[in-house]
């Protein structure tokens, strides 16, 4: 896993919560700044730092809708690296599915009682704290799902052992398991009832910041392959003075490109607060599958030497797989892609 220092030495170098007002540690930005930072670190195959998630995600929830207790009390250690956190949607039983969650919060009047299991969580065994969402008012009119702020220390509150991946191996991801958990009622974020709504606005964000690290690492794979293909050599000429190979690079170099100019433009769009959510979901499709194609073309160029975990190509092939599935899985991004289609219907 990633060291406490590096999410500390991140912190001090300013990279964390980058467009959080100075008034909460951040450094003023607009998203822009993140966006770079996000493309660097998936050209260079960094995978282990669940930064984004925690600056991107995380940050953005409780600017938005925390109270100024809240901010004052999370964003300004978040900022420094001190404070690492997560957020905690996906259930065992429920992945893309959002609204079937079973994780119960019980009101008791000055605190709720949260029971029940998240998975699949990213920064989730460092984390020391998550905004997990809870379903309240179980069985009456005003039943819904809700945000809460859980501290990791609470009593009730535990962590599983890191799941072993396919890639992104230094990432660590986890179940949390709430056993009567004693939540104060301070700790909600937003309205009750309304977490769903809020998960949704703030959804166009995410899959942006996942679209952004597919372009970065697909411009990592590329430059990685050139760089392998005029050294190695074949029938005595360099790889790359085959035909073939230069064909296959302009292929990706062409698709890299469209992607990069579409996503500059979901950048600015978000950044101005109108990035819609069918963008966000094209954005997210399609640079996935282009990232996933791109990586695929790039290992074949290595030849055997692909397939052997020493090389960045190999563990780029493995990292790069989930992004079709996380922050909603691509069949329902084109689900959201033809509802804004066909909204008039």
């Amino acid at each position: 896993m990633v060291s406490r220092e590096i999410w500390e030495r991140a912190g001090e170098l300013g990279l964390l919560c980058m467009d959080m007002p100075a008034a909460y540690g951040g450094s003023g930005l607009d998203f822009s700044f993140n966006a770079l930072f996000i493309e660097e670190m998936g050209k260079k195959g960094i995978s282990g730092p669940g930064f984004s998630l925690h600056s991107d995600i995380v940050a953005p929830y409780l600017l938005k809708y925390g109270t100024e207790a809240q901010k004052q009390k999370y964003l300004p250690p978040m900022a420094t690296g001190k404070l690492i956190t997560s957020i905690g949607m996906t259930e065992p039983n429920c992945g893309s599915d959002l609204q079937a969650i079973t994780t119960s919060a019980v009101d008791k009047g000055d605190h709720y009682v949260v029971n029940g299991q998240k998975t699949f969580i990213t920064n989730g065994f460092m984390s020391d704290m998550s905004i997990v969402a809870v379903k309240t008012n179980l069985g009456t009119a005003e039943e819904g799902v809700s945000l809460l702020i859980m501290e990791s220390d609470l009593e009730g509150f535990e962590k599983g052992t890191p799941f072993k991946k396919i890639g992104m191996k230094s990432q660590d991801t986890c179940e949390l398991f709430f056993d009567d958990v004693k939540v104060p009622k301070e700790n909600l974020l937003g309205e009750e009832g309304k977490g769903f709504k809020i998960m949704m606005t703030e959804l166009a964000r995410e899959r942006l910041s996942v679209a952004l690290n597919a372009v970065g690492g697909a411009e990592g794979a590329i430059e990685n392959t050139m760089e392998y293909t005029s050294t190695r050599t074949a029938f005595k000429q360099p790889i790359a003075s085959f035909q073939n190979t230069q064909f296959k690079l302009a292929e990706c170099a062409t698709q890299l490109q469209l992607h990069q100019a579409f996503l500059d433009r979901c950048t600015q769009l978000l950044s101005n607060h109108q990035l819609t959510a069918e963008s966000a979901s094209i954005a997210k499709y399609s640079a996935t599958e282009m990232h996933g194609k791109v990586v695929d073309e790039c290992l074949q160029l290595f030849g055997g030497y692909g397939y052997i975990w020493d090389y960045p190509i190999a563990r780029m092939y493995a990292d790069n797989r989930v992004a079709r599935i996380y922050t909603g899985t691509n069949e329902i991004m084109k689900v959201l892609i033809a509802r804004g289609l066909f909204k008039e219907l």
